[in-house]
Order: C-alpha cells, then sequence, then structure tokens
C-alpha cells in the first residue's frame, strides 16, 4: 500500500493572512485541496493522512467531502515543528500499515504535484526503499570569504548540487525507526530539519527521483501569485 502523509500543520505567518495560508481560497478551492487533489487522481496512491492544525480537523473533512477527497482516511494534529507533525504522523500510521508500505511525505502548501513526479518517488522507493524528489542546480554557488562576507574566493560547482523537496517517500519500516531514533537520540530534528535531512544525519544514502520547477511551495504572496498564474496558464500542447 502506497500512503500520502500531507503535512498541513504550519500557521502561515510569512504570507500575512488572518487564516494557516494551505486554508486560503484561490478560485473558490482551498490550496490544501489542490495538494490533495494531486494525490486523490494519482492510481498509486490508496490513502491520505492529513496532519493539521488543532481546531481545524472538521474544516479539512467538510473540505474533503465537498471536494471529493475520498481517499482521505485520517486527520490528526501536527506538532510545535514540521518534523514533530511528520513524526506525530509517522507515529499514528503504526497500527495501520505494514512494514513495506511505501509512505510518501509532502508539504501540504505544495498545490502543483505532477503525476510523472509522484509516479517516479513511488517507483525510487519501492525499489531502493526512499525516494527523494530532485532537480539540477541551475545557478552558480560561491562561499562567503569567512574574512569578508562582501567576498568570496571559492565556489561549489553546480553539477555536484541538487535541490531537494517533496513529495519523498520512504519505506515505513526505515521511516518508522529513523523518527523514533532521531527522536529519543535529538538527532536532525531542529531548525529547518525535514525527513531527507534527518535521514543523512542518520547515516542514510538517499536515492533522488524527478523533480519540477513547477513544484512551488507557497510561503510568502508573490508565491500565491505564481500559483494563481500557473493555473490560469493553458498547457502548451505542442510541448513534450
Amino acid at each position: 500500500m502506497n500512503v500520502a502523509i500531507i503535512i498541513a500543520g504550519g500557521s502561515g505567518s510569512r504570507m500575512g493572512q488572518k487564516i494557516p495560508k494551505q486554508f486560503i481560497n484561490v478560485y473558490d478551492k482551498p490550496v490544501l485541496i489542490y495538494t490533495l487533489e494531486g494525490f486523490q487522481r494519482h492510481p498509486q496512491v490508496d490513502a491520505i493522512e492529513v496532519v493539521c492544525i488543532d481546531g481545524w480537523h472538521d474544516i479539512v473533512w467538510a473540505y474533503a467531502k465537498q471536494f471529493n477527497i475520498d481517499k482521505l482516511r485520517w486527520v490528526i494534529s501536527g506538532g510545535e515543528s514540521g518534523q514533530e507533525s511528520i513524526r506525530n504522523g509517522v507515529y499514528f500510521l503504526e497500527d495501520q500499515l505494514s512494514e513495506n508500505d511505501i509512505v510518501i511525505i509532502h508539504d501540504g502548501i505544495r498545490p502543483m504535484i505532477d503525476d510523472t513526479v509522484l509516479t517516479d518517488v513511488i517507483r525510487t522507493a519501492q525499489e531502493y526503499g526512499n525516494g527523494v524528489t530532485s532537480l539540477p542546480y541551475n545557478e552558480q554557488i560561491f562561499v562567503v570569504s569567512a574574512e569578508d562576507e562582501t567576498t568570496t574566493t571559492r565556489y561549489i560547482p553546480r553539477e555536484t548540487l541538487r535541490r531537494v523537496s517533496t513529495p519523498q517517500a520512504y519505506r515505513f519500516d526505515k521511516l518508522k525507526w529513523a523518527y523514533h531514533k532521531a527522536f529519543d537520540e535529538k538527532i536532525g530534528i531542529y531548525g529547518s530539519a525535514y525527513t531527507n535531512t534527518m535521514m543523512v544525519e542518520l547515516g542514510e544514502r538517499l536515492y533522488f527521483a524527478a523533480g519540477s520547477d513547477r513544484n512551488i511551495k507557497l510561503t510568502t504572496k508573490d508565491d500565491l501569485e505564481m500559483f494563481k498564474a500557473y493555473l490560469r496558464i493553458d498547457k502548451d500542447t505542442w510541448l513534450k
């Protein structure tokens, strides 16, 4: 079985709105529903769990019913951080899943999930035990000088870099082991840590899967406007 954990536990303070950004309406539909629809329509996704802010559970269920998200099985409470929210989602599933099931972790505020990206991250996880969405880095990266932060004498070859985001997928036995070890031993759970960075800190090798530049994360008002623009654009049928 392939199960998606959708993380919708953030308050979205940088968006500057009165409600969490995952619940902002865009063309009469909440951002979170756009995200859930990507998993709803994918034939390899069997069930969905949403990790949500307290007080919004009933709203998630109501929206799911309104927009026919019938793969939604569970809505649970998040934590104080992204890692705590993912941990809560993983721990809840311990009585629901088997060791070889694949769990796909995705940000609720990445509403433009591509079918081919989901397919490849699931395929990679089934083959290697994990799969992380990635893209080449197309800009030059220079390292700030320790003596003068306005200068540099060193760069990192961009061919050696990959941008990694969500969705990312893991075999459940490894994911469950990782979160128990990480929280028991305080490894890879602070700051901007996420499942992928935590896995590396725990000594695991990650496997790259396909990514998409359209898979934007809605953090600021500018991101929201970009999302609206994408929705207005008709796909060019001549592009392959």
